[in-house]
């Protein structure tokens, strides 16, 4: 593992310097205003005077700037509520220079920094904690928002582009499409409001996975700040650290202000189908051969030529009588034209019985369109409004597959999905690229011999009262429940960007690397260890903490002394 301390440019020194030298220690009279004073001086005393705007810059709760900004991307709307346990400080740094200085004070003053692109972290924590600040012992918490981080570069010629945390994947596939004349795509997620930031650090799905893999597997170099206010890239982190962040999940490790992505080649015309099986009342034999086709699907969908990516969706939906009957939707891309994609399956899905009409072609960039529900022939620049996504109240719980679900488990599921209005699931298939990476290649281990992933999700827009969204917690959590006999085992396997907190939680000062076993081998299996270990290393104080970042652990070395003594594991 590479030294902490090696790589330290001139500047680096010189601002670790100013940063002990200039700034005071944290005031001691709780309020607010000691805090605000403090940081921001120690915050001017690390930036060009006649360059930053500190009130643009720092933001505390008695702000009037501060509302507003808290709440502007905080997209699930159950920690919206003025309960939410809310951040000492709001940092919207417009530079990485800002950026560094934030991070710099943070850890000087004793606060734990959260890291938000997007405000798409299912559980919040990018922006909420579960305690307050300082209840319990736990410290006050800053919110790093770098959304305005949002550069996109493309260099079509070397085929890569540079992307800040704040660019949306939508902004990112405009550019990618724009720069290359349509002959460059990046695999990654299907929402386009969601950020470069989070979905990077985390691994990122898309219908291109099983032809390259995740959004993480093809990230080249990033430029991170780590807990000292430093401004490492990939030569100056090393190789332990660039490790980490393709796929450890965001919060943990630093803050990216840069990602550099490898792009892959698309061919001119991908075609796409969406076919739907509404499953009527009274209507025995239709159920019957939906299940054949579901069973024989999943027999084959993860093992598809990898051009070819066939997901499988259930909702519910009112039928002609107003009843909630559940509805089956088939939606595919594939990387060729519709003539090709038909040939495909007619051979390998013949009975979903796919025809011309069903299939449409178009170009990689109105497929990321398509696949987010604009069949409509939209122009690209709907990508680029970071309002598309409607805030909602939602919970969302995944699982992975390593056998098929008997039909018993499928008739389960289409009795399930019509007990909640909001309810759907969504079933991925992974294989291909997927199987083929090594799951200690990345963070993320979920590679040979899972064959999808299962997407449990619910929403109940207005509902706000507390017995609506109890009942609403309590069917996606009866589903995940329904499901355990068919899922993965030992562990229940879980994916760090669906975060979910009923797999588990750190709490302050008394959750260690074997108290988290628990939720983060779930999430990466045996690189969790490995992951421990290199937060040992670049953050063993925790300035970037959450409810489920990742602990520290400091293995002891040979002559029996640990590096740092936090944690020894001989």
């Amino acid at each position: 593992m590479q030294p902490r301390l090696g790589h330290i440019s001139l500047l680096d020194l010189l601002f670790l310097f100013l940063l002990a030298s200039s700034c005071s220690p944290l005031e001691q009279d709780g309020g607010d205003g000691g805090l605000s004073e403090s940081f921001l001086r120690c915050v001017a005393s690390l930036l060009a005077p006649a360059t930053v705007d500190l009130p643009r810059l720092v933001h505390t709760p008695s702000a009037a700037s501060y509302p507003a900004l808290l709440n502007a991307t905080i997209q699930n709307l159950r920690f919206a509520s003025p309960r939410t346990p809310r951040p000492a400080l709001l940092l919207t740094p417009w530079t990485v220079a800002e950026a560094r200085a934030c991070v710099a004070c943070c850890r000087r003053h004793g606060v734990t920094v959260r890291a938000r692109s997007g405000g798409h972290d299912y559980e919040g924590l990018s922006y909420r904690s579960v305690r307050p600040g300082g209840v319990g012992g736990s410290r006050p918490f800053a919110v790093l928002d770098v959304a305005a981080l949002r550069e996109v570069r493309v260099d079509a010629a070397r085929r890569v582009a540079r992307a800040g945390p704040g660019a949306t994947l939508g902004e990112l596939y405009y550019a990618v499409a724009r720069e290359s004349g349509g002959g460059l795509g990046f695999p990654a997620g299907i929402c386009p409001t969601v950020c470069v930031g989070g979905h990077l650090s985390g691994g990122g799905f898309g219908p291109m996975m099983r032809k390259h893999g995740l959004a993480a597997d093809n990230v080249v170099d990033a430029e991170v700040v780590d807990a000292d206010g430093r401004l490492l890239d990939r030569a100056a982190m090393g190789e332990d650290l660039f490790w980490a962040l393709r796929g450890g999940g965001g919060g943990s490790f630093g803050i990216v202000v840069s990602w550099t992505v490898r792009l892959v080649p698309v061919p001119p015309v991908v075609s796409a189908f969406t076919i739907r099986r509404l499953l009527r009342r009274g209507g025995e034999q239709q159920k019957q051969a939906t299940l054949r086709l579901l069973a024989k699907w999943q027999r084959v969908a993860h093992a598809l030529p990898d051009d070819l990516f066939v997901k499988v969706a259930m909702e519910p939906k009112l039928d002609a009588d107003g009843d909630r009957r559940p509805l089956v939707v088939f939606k595919s891309l594939f990387l060729g034209n519709c003539s090709n994609m038909i040939t495909q399956m007619n051979n390998h899905l013949p009975e979903l019985g796919i025809k011309p009409s069903d299939c449409r072609d178009m170009s990689w960039i109105q497929s990321m369109l398509y696949f987010y529900g604009y069949t409509n022939g939209q122009p690209a620049e709907v990508l680029l409004d970071r309002t598309l996504q409607p805030k909602d109240y939602y919970k969302i719980k995944l699982d992975y597959l390593t056998s098929p679900i008997p039909m018993s488990g499928l008739t389960g599921l289409l009795t399930k999905i019509v007990e909640d209005k909001g309810g759907s699931i969504d079933i991925d298939p992974q294989g291909g690229r997927m199987s083929e990476i090594p799951e200690s290649d990345t963070p993320y281990a979920h590679r040979r011999g899972y064959l999808y992933n299962v997407q449990y999700f619910v929403k109940w827009g207005g509902d706000k009262n507390v017995s609506y969204e109890e009942g609403h917690l309590g069917w996606v959590r009866g589903v995940h429940e329904f499901m355990t006999p068919y899922v993965s085992r030992r562990p229940r396997a879980a994916y760090i960007n669906f975060r979910d907190l009923d797999l588990g939680q750190n709490v302050e000062g008394r959750t260690g690397y074997e108290e988290a076993r628990v939720w983060g081998e779930k999430y990466f299996r045996g690189n969790f260890r490995r992951l421990a270990m290199v937060k040992g290393e670049v953050d063993p104080d925790q300035v970037f903490w959450s409810e489920q970042s990742i602990p520290p652990l400091v293995v002891a070395i040979r002559n029996g002394q640990s590096e740092s003594g936090l944690v020894s594991d001989s």
